[in-house]
């Protein structure tokens, strides 16, 4: 009996010092960034599934940090449509171009 409870122990004790590796390495991983209002940001779109590939661009914008808030989470607004939402600053990475062009074009794929 004595046995048992001091190999549950142990497993305890091993599943502690593996979360807390994990946790090391995730926060050492994660990058501090600091955003004003009014500055020009690119948002990253993980949710990106509709046309898979290598030619759809994963980020979209650029917005306009509206407000910063605590923890991490920053207001964007779009320029185009004055519309804001709230994201993680995590999603975001500062931009330093000129003006992106909207427009898209279509390929149809039709055989001859």
């Amino acid at each position: 009996m004595h046995e048992l409870e001091e190999m549950r122990n142990q497993a305890y004790e091993s599943s502690k010092l593996y979360k807390e590796k994990v946790k090391k390495y995730h926060d050492k991983k994660i990058i501090q960034r600091q955003f004003k209002p009014g500055q020009m940001v690119l948002l990253f779109n993980s949710r990106l599934r509709l046309f898979p590939g290598k030619l759809k661009s994963k980020w979209s914008g650029p917005f306009i940090v509206k407000e910063v808030k605590p923890y991490g989470a920053v207001e964007l607004e779009d320029p185009a449509t004055k519309a804001s939402w709230i994201v993680n600053g995590q999603r975001l990475k500062p931009y330093f171009g000129g003006e992106v062009d909207r427009l898209t074009s279509t390929i149809s794929l039709d055989n001859p």
